[in-house]
């Protein structure tokens, strides 16, 4: 048993290991204060096999724990002749089974040893950046405590392309510092000849204590199952997941004979485990897959979130968010001026909650008027435009589980018109062209109405273009607003239907604005030097009456 924390847990553990029979040989870290560690020795005095091996100073990642795994296992070996196999623990592991279970479980398997063991080729457990080179370059300093010298020592060897030789007959393998390795197996790798040459090459190896047995187990061992029988879970950086009291079922569940990393407050999983057999697990094969599911997830969720949901961590890195929103939604460009109360009638047609313009220049169009809608998101356009990206995330994830429609143009704020284009979620249709319908309207003076034109027409243009780019995610159609008038029932069944609860066919449209005069409209801007293209080959309509000389606008000055 390794100690260097907790010793009152460790002494607790090591009492129960001691009450079912089991010989101990235990190693407290130098780094312990000799009083503390005297204590600790004196507690456990009453107990004849429980025996303490030579300290060594253990830090993370250098060749002092497996010093002092070597001498502990000595002291073990040549004090206790009839042990068959030899169990590595820690002062935080947990016996979750009753040790008889794992005696017989291991007298059945005399010649198995149980450690982990693959070579870096066959598995992507490194984090870190360092696989094949912790075992081609050397690594004398502490990479915890002398983080920079690490770095440009290693910086130093991968220039100068420095390699150390491999030991012959050594193929470095990996694994999991928790192992049981029989007898033979151990007294093997312990009493080799080559053991002083293994000693030095692992000795400047990057974290030598999940490699050195691991490597030499398969010069010696007959028959090798490569796995813990301890469930020891690492996340996504490297770091071992910590049970604490809620996670009693999930260990249950395991059917492991042992765990690690318990919490020292964890006081309900000490009692619930250390206890007496009738108490304890089942006798069953253990099965850690069981819950490698749950562990997955775990990463997942902490590595990529909720989509639409972000958190301190991922918030300022570009991509990290697992998804702009939080559930599809439906936006519409160009429908608002083509047609009267299409948010009235889009909202009976789908049943969905329609918004109007979320980003216009004004404040936000909720539907229904509302000045607050769910989570206390408020209409005011300064809020707003403080950060658009955030607003339209918030709306979309404080309404999931009701599909949202809102109204867009080139009018709105612009700032989220890539986000949306590029999040999955989104599904977008344009009627091209369609801004024009206001401006028709108007009255206002026509060199502005030109200028206003040729702007919007610009911004659109940038839009469709975004949505039709490479990095589009989103779902989209685009109509011209000529075709989209020449026949208006298919678009706006192909544009709902995505999005309708219903699932049936359009019976009736909203009403359509009058047009008449638009063509001869589009002509003016044109005459004016306006090219209105995105309307596409808007036809003239027969109704409309001749344009007269009075009826054409001046010419618009040009200045040199």
């Amino acid at each position: 048993m390794l100690v260097h924390t907790a010793l009152d847990r460790a002494e607790q553990v090591a009492r129960h290991w001691s009450a079912a029979g089991c010989p101990i040989v235990i190693h407290c870290d130098r780094r312990v204060p000799r009083k503390v560690f005297d204590a600790f020795r004196a507690s456990l005095g009453d107990i004849a096999t429980i025996h303490f091996s030579k300290r060594h100073r253990c830090e993370w990642g250098t060749w002092g724990i497996v010093a002092a795994t070597q001498d502990a296992c000595e002291v073990m070996l040549s004090r206790y002749a009839d042990a068959r196999h030899v169990y590595l623990a820690s002062g935080s592991c947990l016996p979750l089974r009753p040790v008889q279970e794992l005696v017989d479980y291991l007298a059945a398997r005399p010649q198995t040893d149980f450690i982990e063991s693959a070579t870096t080729a066959d598995v992507p457990w490194t984090v870190g950046g360092l696989d094949e080179e912790r075992f081609t370059l050397r690594f004398p300093f502490s990479w915890k405590k002398h983080r920079k010298a690490f770095d440009w020592y290693v910086a130093v060897q991968r220039r100068t392309r420095f390699r150390r030789a491999i030991p012959n007959g050594l193929v470095p393998h990996m694994g999991s510092q928790w192992w049981c390795l029989t007898r033979g197996t151990l007294s093997a790798i312990l009493n080799d000849s080559m053991r002083p040459t293994f000693d030095r090459y692992f000795s400047k190896v990057w974290i030598p204590d999940e490699s050195y047995f691991q490597s030499l187990a398969r010069i010696y061992s007959g028959h090798i199952e490569s796995r813990s029988l301890t469930l020891s879970k690492f996340d996504f950086q490297g770091k071992p997941h910590i049970f604490y009291d809620d996670h009693l079922q999930l260990l249950r569940r395991s059917d492991c004979f042992v765990a690690r990393k318990i919490w020292p407050q964890a006081s309900r999983l000490y009692r619930a485990f250390l206890t007496d057999a009738e108490a304890a697990m089942k006798r069953t094969e253990p099965n850690p897959g069981k819950i490698d599911r749950i562990f997955s997830k775990a990463v997942e969720r902490r590595t990529r979130g909720r989509p639409g949901l972000y958190m301190q961590s991922r918030y300022p890195n570009e991509g990290w968010e697992n998804g702009l929103t939080g559930a599809k939604y439906s936006v519409f460009q160009g429908f608002t001026e083509l047609f009267e109360d299409f948010e009235g009638w889009l909202a009976r047609t789908t049943g969905c909650r329609v918004h109007g313009h979320l980003f216009g220049p004004e404040d936000a169009q909720f539907a229904g008027g509302q000045e607050v809608i769910n989570g206390a998101l408020m209409a005011s356009a300064r809020l707003r435009d403080h950060n658009a990206r955030d607003f339209l995330t918030n709306v979309i994830w404080n309404t999931r589980g009701e599909r949202q429609c809102f109204q867009y143009g080139p009018r709105a704020n612009q700032s989220v018109a890539w986000d949306m284009a590029k999040d999955s979620n989104a599904q977008i249709a344009v009627i091209s062209g369609a801004w024009a319908v206001p401006l028709f309207q108007s009255q206002r003076n026509f060199i502005e109405i030109r200028r206003e034109a040729a702007r919007l027409q610009k911004i659109e243009s940038e839009f469709i273009n975004a949505l039709r780019s490479p990095y589009s995610k989103g779902h989209f159609r685009i109509w011209s607003m000529a075709d989209f008038v020449e026949a208006p029932m298919e678009p706006l069944q192909s544009a709902i239907e995505d999005i309708s609860l219903h699932g049936r066919r359009l019976t009736e449209v909203p009403k359509m604005v009058d047009l008449t005069g638009f063509s001869q409209f589009l002509q003016d801007l044109k005459n004016q030097g306006m090219h209105p293209y995105l309307m596409g080959d808007f036809p003239a309509l027969a109704e409309e009456a001749p344009v007269s000389v009075e009826q054409v606008r001046k010419p618009y000055p040009i200045h040199k």
